[in-house]
């Protein structure tokens, strides 16, 4: 099998193709802007990467989409604090971009793996996110954080028209706050736009407060990426055409915990680490409001629990990784990743 990764080198990219490499004799066709995080994969013959950009290297794209037998479009902006800063980009890149992804899968009649998104489900009330049940509920428009989820749920939408009337065969995996090694830079953790788990880790790294936006009350559910990965490829084998037309929830319930829970956790793990137990000062966890942290586009979403009945159904999937399990092996990671990076 030939798959096409775009966004290779992203968090999910990078670690889904280095399992296939692992576990298969499949090979992989990956396009991204960087290779930092490819590292030794760069190396294997199955494994075939370009340096470009979606908006740029079209042909490139349309031709590796003809060639390979799945597709997989993972190039999108997910940090909330752009959906608010730059709405227009996240519009550009997450629905434009890869509607014309999509539209090449269609022409050539080819498999398409797509990850959705939990935010899709938005200000859903019912106790657990069913795929084909649970009502998809937005904000207002002048709440701009909606931009994401809007733009994915539209692509969904398309997606499965196209796919239920022949036109291509497709899954859709909906990935509820995947954590792991190489979540996200320090860089981009100093900009303040990283991903909540990477956030405060970086913080805790750099002495800086942990910011709990309007007191850290929401909750979400952390699933160890070594878990999300075995569910991508259960999906990928495909067997007996299980997943075809499907969307599937790939999270898990179990490690579910508020922010403020989040935080106080990761500060317990930081201060056990062997280099940091005798540091001495630690970061304070204080709570700042939403429109001093975000802007006034904000609003957010306090429970978000996946239903992973479909997963288990489907796939014979369970995640295995509990959450102190899985936040401190993304801890340690991030640690040993940045080493000497703080003087």
């Amino acid at each position: 099998m030939k798959i096409l990764i775009l966004g290779v080198n992203g968090f999910i990219g990078h670690h889904l193709t280095n399992r296939i490499l692992a576990d298969t004799d499949w090979s992989v066709y990956g396009m991204d802007l960087a290779d930092d995080r490819l590292g030794k994969t760069l190396n294997n013959p199955r494994f075939h990467f370009i340096e470009g950009d979606i908006a740029i290297n079209r042909e490139w794209i349309e031709y590796h989409v003809k060639k390979c037998d799945v597709v997989m479009p993972l190039v999108a902006i997910a940090t909330p604090k752009l959906y608010v800063e730059d709405p227009i980009s996240v519009y550009n890149l997450d629905f434009e971009m890869n509607l014309n992804i999509v539209r090449h899968c269609v022409k050539y009649h080819k498999r398409v793996l797509f990850p959705s998104t939990s935010e899709v489900y938005g200000a859903c009330a019912d106790p657990e996110f069913k795929e084909d049940e649970s009502f998809l509920v937005v904000g207002p428009i002048q709440k701009e954080r909606w931009i994401y989820s809007c733009c994915k749920q539209l692509l969904d939408r398309v997606i499965y028209a196209y796919g239920t009337r022949g036109h291509l065969d497709f899954t859709l995996f909906r990935p509820f706050n995947w954590v792991g090694p190489r979540l996200d830079s320090l860089d981009v953790a100093k900009e303040g736009s990283s991903r909540v788990v990477t956030q405060f880790i970086a913080e805790l790294l750099m002495g800086r407060p942990i910011n709990l936006v309007d007191g850290g009350l929401q909750k979400r559910c952390f699933t160890y990426v070594d878990d999300g990965i075995s569910a991508l490829m259960k999906i990928l084998e495909n067997k007996d055409d299980a997943c075809k037309h499907q969307i599937i929830n790939i999270g898990n319930p179990y490690n579910e915990a508020s922010v403020k829970e989040l935080a106080t956790l990761l500060k317990k793990i930081f201060m056990e680490h062997p280099e940091h137990k005798k540091d001495g000062a630690y970061s304070e966890i204080r709570e700042v409001p939403s429109e001093s942290y975000y802007g006034k586009g904000y609003q957010d979403i306090y429970t978000r629990k996946p239903s992973i009945e479909k997963a288990r159904k489907l796939l014979g999937w369970e995640p295995k990784v509990g959450l102190e399990d899985s936040l401190r092996m993304t801890l340690y990671s991030f640690l040993e990743e940045n080493k000497g990076a703080i003087c």
